[in-house]
């Protein structure tokens, strides 16, 4: 244009142009129905120079919600298993809640002073029926002293060290435990037989009144396990018109592969014992 000339000459005619457009588009109103026809005729043009940069819109805003999906789906199975980790270990505190409520309860029906001990753990033999718990001698635990659940008698301790004691099972096939029916006062002997669920009373006549359902307790014989604890329920009676004995089995009332919380029962006897001991040393 400045060099003159031909491009010039089409600045000027141009200009000229354009000017003219500008005046016809604000005086001549058939120049705003052409401009609505170039319009309709440009969209499209529009359309098409626009198509690549709205697919690379999409492409991204897939590709970014695919990501933020898989995000946001890793976090929700994280927190859906923590939640669930949660739900297992309050359903554990609230049955270990019912437990120690029950333990209580059965803590304030024993008249004699009692310790609470947990079990920490087992005899892995098969023929002996043993737990391990977390008091000992330290703790005034002595060899005989009964111990109970919230179901009833468990077994005794039958060796202790300072800080550990064992206990021997009811139903291990060395325990006996004098025990009376509930219903009527008649006394027996009750056997472990090495069988978690089963006791067995011994030398039982065929003339004793002993049925079914009965209710078996502590007879206090023998001064070991304090009077009127809960041992186990009668479930069968076989009467043999040859025998002079009946057989009388009978499942225990205390969760003997269950419990984890036990109580230590000071029996009055073995305390008014030991006392006597010590003055005697």
């Amino acid at each position: 244009m400045f060099r003159g000339g031909a491009p010039r000459a089409l600045f000027v005619v141009l200009l000229l142009m354009a000017i003219l457009l500008i005046v016809a588009d604000l005086n001549w109103s058939k120049m705003r129905e052409g401009r609505s026809y170039l319009s309709l005729v440009v969209t499209p043009l529009q359309w098409l120079v626009d198509l690549p940069s709205r697919a690379a819109d999409n492409l991204s805003g897939v590709l970014v919600s695919r990501a933020t999906l898989l995000s946001e789906n890793e976090r929700l199975r994280t927190e859906a298993l923590v939640l669930e980790r949660k739900v297992q270990q309050n359903a554990s505190l609230m049955a270990e809640n019912i437990r120690l409520r029950e333990l209580l309860s059965a803590r304030e029906r024993v008249q004699e002073p009692v310790k609470l001990a947990e079990l920490i753990g087992v005899n892995p033999d098969p023929f002996q029926h043993e737990v391990i718990i977390n008091r000992g001698s330290e703790e005034g635990v002595y060899a005989g002293q009964p111990v109970l659940d919230a179901g009833g008698v468990m077994g005794q301790v039958v060796s202790l060290s300072h800080y550990t004691a064992r206990i021997m099972l009811i139903t291990d096939a060395r325990a006996a435990i004098p025990v009376e029916v509930n219903r009527n006062g008649f006394r027996a002997i009750a056997l472990g037989k090495g069988v978690m669920d089963e006791l067995e009373l011994e030398h039982v006549a065929d003339t004793a009144d002993v049925r079914v359902g009965d209710r078996l307790v502590t007879s206090g014989l023998g001064g070991r396990f304090p009077r009127g604890y809960p041992v186990a329920k009668v479930t069968e009676v076989v009467r043999d018109p040859g025998q002079q004995f009946v057989q009388v089995k009978a499942v225990p009332t205390a969760r003997l592969d269950k419990s984890r919380h036990l109580l230590l029962v000071e029996h009055h006897s073995q305390s008014v014992t030991r006392l006597t001991e010590g003055a005697d040393e």
